[in-house]
């Protein structure tokens, strides 16, 4: 592997590197402290640039050609199969986490008495998306709550059972970070004959997510958050075993042949092959589609090992500052290694919100945490700014 600029390697054993500040590849200017890349990014220099020759592109309809409305949009399911460490044939292109989780429930049916397990405090679209479909079927939703020092694979499986047909959840709680062990679980769902169907939108770009050990059934995330490009585009890996699944929707680019634009009026029952038969039908998008491209391409030149060990490092420097305040943060071993919940109490959240705002730093309160999720544009400088506002708030 090339070594990214700045970088620099770590302690002997551990093949990731600690990166540079990337700052200034960021559109964040110095008087903001911006840790809240879990709610949404600052864009990269280069992917608004993309985006501005993008749409450059849009205002010349006359200079599209045919072929336009195919190559930037296979380019970018490369980079994302790339990104997941599986083959193009596997990624379709969505417009959000609802759409990728609405996909998995229409091709994961579900009888009387079945089982499907989320957990409590889950992201609003996986919770709704798997009640519509319990409900429909007449099976049962499963809220996964947690007893007081549990982590959350070991609550997983204490409820998994032969009766579940599917677990859907993250990998890292969205509203604190906590660690959602998949390779603890993940053996113990096909066991049970149960699908796995995983959200990671809160961590595909900062973690890595072993598809070959995990073998999930779905994994879908958005763009906007961890992956630094637009809103509207997003990715949806389907495994082998549904590619021949439903789609949500029949539309003409998706099915075989869809190239040749004169004979579009000549139907055919033959989708496009692989995953594609899931795309969104505007999946072609001559601004956006640019921009997360060249997002997806600086994660893949800074590699996400290393991204995740240096906001590994940046997570660890706020923990410590924070216990000094009197806010101590999980156990390391219990959160991912990019994103930070500092237990705050109820009904605090807005004036501490308004606190740091004051003294500009961008934050989150979900939940009873304050979520913090740093990236590589976040500084020593940005850290003790932080921390600074913290102790003025609290």
């Amino acid at each position: 592997m090339t070594t990214p600029p700045g970088a620099r390697p770590v302690a002997s054993g551990n093949t990731a590197m600690l990166l540079a500040s990337q700052r200034h590849l960021f559109d964040v200017p110095d008087e903001v402290v911006y840790v809240n890349t879990a709610n949404l990014s600052p864009l990269l220099h280069s992917v608004r640039d993309a985006g501005r020759r993008g749409l450059d592109v849009r205002g010349r309809p006359w200079t599209i050609t045919p072929q336009d409305w195919f190559r930037d949009v296979e380019a970018l399911r490369d980079r994302a199969a790339r990104l997941l460490q599986t083959s193009a044939a596997h990624v379709a292109l969505v417009p959000a986490t609802s759409y990728g989780l609405a996909i998995a429930a229409r091709n994961l049916p579900l009888d009387p008495g079945d089982r499907v397990l989320v957990l409590a405090g889950e992201y609003p679209s996986n919770y709704y998306t798997w009640q519509r479909a319990t409900q429909e079927s007449g099976a049962e939703l499963v809220v996964i709550s947690r007893e007081p020092g549990q982590d959350w694979a070991s609550a997983i499986l204490d409820k998994l059972d032969d009766q579940t047909a599917v677990v859907a959840v993250p990998n890292v709680h969205w509203t604190d970070g906590a660690l959602v062990d998949l390779d603890a679980i993940a053996p113990r769902v096909r066991d049970a004959g149960a699908a796995l169907v995983i959200d990671a939108s809160q961590s595909l770009g900062a973690m890595q997510i072993d598809l070959s050990s995990l073998q999930p059934d779905f994994v879908v995330a958005v763009g906007y958050k961890w992956l630094l490009g637009p809103f509207s585009v997003g990715y949806l890996y389907v495994a082998g075993q549904h590619l021949n699944g439903r789609p949500l929707e029949e539309n003409w680019i998706l099915r075989d042949g869809s190239e040749d634009f004169a004979a579009l009026v000549d139907y055919t029952d033959q989708y496009l092959p692989g995953a594609r038969r899931y795309d969104v039908g505007q999946r072609t998008n001559f601004g956006l589609v640019p921009m997360a491209i060249a997002a997806l391409d600086q994660l893949l030149a800074w590699g996400v090992p290393n991204i995740a060990h240096t906001l590994q490092a940046v997570t660890d420097q706020i923990t410590d500052r924070a216990a000094n305040l009197g806010l101590p943060a999980p156990p390391r071993h219990t959160r991912g290694p990019h994103m930070l919940g500092l237990p705050i109490p109820r009904g605090t959240g807005t004036r501490l919100l308004n606190v740091l705002h004051d003294a500009g730093v961008s934050a989150s309160v979900r939940g009873s945490a304050l979520r913090l999720s740093p990236h590589l544009h976040t500084t020593d400088d940005d850290i003790d700014r932080l921390t600074t506002a913290l102790g003025a708030a609290l």
